[in-house]
């Protein structure tokens, strides 16, 4: 239901802001006499409501804003919980183009129509680097998720995450229907794995199992943390280490071989003699070293 809320203006006065106080004041009554009312929907852009939005979370609401891409204030978003934008939903109506003068119109069609491959063509670029920092987006919250807790991470938890990370997150800006539709398209591609857990339809998300590959990456490890031993003329700490192994190899990431942390891989290879690791309390720093007398095991 639709509820028509007066608000009184005498006609030789103007309120510029007589409909966002009466929606303020209307929201922190709601949020402080009906305990029931969890999750509010601001719909505009304009920055004016973020103290409201701060405010309302700090009761415990949850706020989602709707605005138009085009006239939101980058303020607001961050702001909420989640953000949509309302030219992107399915059914939105569409803008139609100014109208200009009929020569100039006309200039203008054959232009975009000379143009119109290349535009598509730079769309689709565009959509496609849109995605993979998405991709880096989610293994990137993943890993940080698996990190601070010892259980499995359900879907579900890791949308609400990736919405606290950039509230205007929203899987069908990438073309997909549902965030289960998205993230089975990252587990097709092999950067995470799913398995059913307890809740139907709200998998457990992990990184895949340790590759074929992973004696190599060890390897690699191995020979750059000797050369920085002649290179500094000691034990190489390992702040900066996973930089120096992207200067040989640029396209290595510890988490093709399923590891969570850079921290992690190490640990692993040195359960593994590729290396030694020892922990430093003055500087709080991990430094790597290699024994030559030590023979890996795979």
């Amino acid at each position: 239901n639709v509820e028509l809320i007066e608000i009184p203006q005498r006609s030789d006065s103007v309120r510029k802001n007589a409909a966002d106080i009466q929606m303020a004041v209307d929201a922190m009554e709601l949020a402080l006499t009906r305990d029931f009312v969890s999750t509010f929907v601001i719909v505009s852009g304009d920055s004016d409501f973020t103290p409201l939005v701060s405010k309302l979370r700090e009761l415990n609401k949850r706020v989602i804003g709707v605005g138009l891409k085009g006239s939101t204030s980058a303020m607001l978003p961050p702001a909420c919980d989640e953000f949509i934008f309302y030219d992107r939903l399915d059914g939105a109506p569409k803008r139609a183009p100014k109208a200009g003068s009929g020569g100039a119109s006309k200039a203008k069609k054959k232009s975009s129509g000379d143009r119109g491959g290349g535009e598509t063509r730079e769309k689709k670029s565009s959509q496609k680097q849109d995605l993979e920092a998405v991709k880096r987006l989610v293994t990137k919250t993943l890993a940080g998720m698996q990190s601070s807790t010892s259980g499995a991470v359900q879907a579900s938890n890791l949308k609400r995450a990736l919405l606290r990370k950039d509230p205007t997150f929203s899987e069908t800006d990438y073309g997909f229907r549902g965030f289960r539709e998205f993230i089975s398209h990252l587990a097709d591609e092999g950067l995470v794995t799913l398995t059913e857990g307890s809740a139907p339809g709200d998998p457990e998300v992990d990184f895949p199992t340790k590759g074929k590959d992973e004696s190599q990456a060890f390897q690699l490890l191995r020979e750059v943390v000797k050369d920085l031993m002649v290179e500094l003329g000691g034990d190489p700490p390992l702040s900066g280490l996973k930089d120096q192994l992207r200067k040989r190899q640029p396209d290595f990431s510890e988490k093709e071989f399923g590891y969570a942390g850079f921290l992690q891989f190490c640990k692993a290879a040195v359960t593994k003699n590729y290396v030694e690791m020892d922990w430093e309390e003055p500087d709080e720093e991990y430094y790597l070293y290699v024994e030559d007398d030590t023979t890996p095991t795979d």
